[in-house]
């Protein structure tokens, strides 16, 4: 009896939800060692015998998995190749080439890197009011109401003076200690200034952002090689219409993108800076619309990728002296690097290419919610 009492009520250092063991054999504390070791074992020659394959064979299938998937959901499988082992990742990241060569997103870290040269890539932005959050999916045709591949979402959150955008990976987890955080938008108090903040460093002996809520980070999803934190990576502002004068909004944006990201994207496009580091500063500003006398409105052609008329609508073209952003001076063959626009009550298109990545798309596309009393 007195043994029983003893397990049923364990002693002081103890619990009741971790009860200590009970004692066994000297044989059976053996043969579970055994049994743990043996476990082991067979996981990682479950693993090797899967990383023995040929290097030429293991890269002609997935040459040819990579070709013949190239949309999602089929995409899907290339994904599943790269999770097999540490060999196969590494094999499969070097076959999928990057969205700036292949037009295609195919992991998280394609997120993150630089549009096609040429035809833009798709995506649209989902606005869900009810709880300030927005998610932003990569179409998969051409019209607006497939069902289509998620990649960011980003929610609001007003903090007395500004306001803050948190950009994830999970629709579901938007916190910044999380391992889905991939960056933020923040605002000013009147909402026409933002600064676009990553979580990983753009360049080799970036500063960190110093305040109390970016000391510790866990972000290990696009880059888990470099330490997380809060980057600054660019800027973007509206022009304050003191007159109050009717008309578009007038935006400017200056991102800092790598070298050799921004090379002949443009003959305006300003070179890099010789700050000593690797980025080079990418000015864009919004091409102004026309007025149109019949429609009593102000126009672009956006191509069909926008149909439902409102001023959170641009595009967003490369400019080569700042002073004179949105001044209408634009060439009429400038290219949209980025253009954004409404197509339904909670629906808008974003597309963007060469210099911007998915991410500095969807930040600058943000910044384009939310009243602005201050220029329109």
């Amino acid at each position: 009896m007195p043994r029983q009492r003893a397990l049923l009520f364990p002693s002081r250092g103890s619990s009741a939800r971790n009860p200590p063991p009970p004692e066994r054999a000297e044989g059976e504390e053996e043969q579970e060692e055994e049994g743990v070791e043996v476990a082991a074992g067979a996981g990682a020659e479950e693993e090797e015998r899967w990383s023995t394959i040929l290097p030429e064979l293991l890269g002609e299938i997935l040459r040819r998995v990579e070709s013949s998937d190239r949309q999602w959901p089929l995409r899907k499988s290339l994904v599943s190749c790269a999770c097999v082992c540490r060999r196969w990742r590494q094999v499969t990241t070097g076959v999928v080439g990057p969205p700036r060569d292949t037009g295609t997103i195919t992991f998280a870290a394609s997120l993150k890197q630089p549009g096609p040269r040429d035809l833009p890539i798709q995506c649209y932005i989902k606005r869900n009011k009810n709880n300030n959050t927005f998610c932003l999916y990569l179409s998969l045709t051409h019209t607006f109401m497939d069902k289509g591949k998620f990649l960011l979402a980003a929610q609001r959150f007003r903090h007395r003076a500004h306001v803050e955008y948190i950009i994830s990976l999970n629709a579901d987890d938007m916190s910044q200690r999380s391992n889905a955080y991939v960056g933020k938008l923040r605002s000013d108090f009147l909402g026409l200034n933002f600064k676009i903040y990553d979580s990983q460093p753009p360049f080799d002996g970036a500063e960190p952002l110093t305040n109390r809520v970016s000391r510790r980070f866990a972000s290990k999803q696009i880059s888990p090689q470099v330490p997380a934190g809060n980057f600054e990576i660019g800027q973007a502002s509206y022009k304050f219409n003191l007159l109050k004068t009717r008309g578009p909004r007038r935006m400017l944006c200056t991102l800092q993108c790598p070298a050799e990201n921004s090379r002949k994207v443009h003959q305006k496009i300003p070179r890099p800076d010789a700050s000593g580091s690797d980025a080079g500063s990418v000015v864009l500003k919004n091409k102004v619309p026309r007025w149109h006398d019949h429609l009593k409105c102000w126009c672009l052609n956006f191509h069909g990728r926008v149909t439902v008329a409102s001023v959170k609508n641009f595009q967003l073209v490369a400019s080569s002296n700042p002073n004179r952003a949105g001044d209408g001076a634009v060439d009429v063959y400038e290219p949209v690097l980025l253009q954004f626009g409404k197509v339904g009550d909670d629906m808008f298109t974003m597309d963007y290419r060469e210099p911007l990545s998915a991410f500095q798309a969807f930040a600058i596309c943000l910044t384009s919610f939310g009243t602005k009393f201050a220029c329109e």
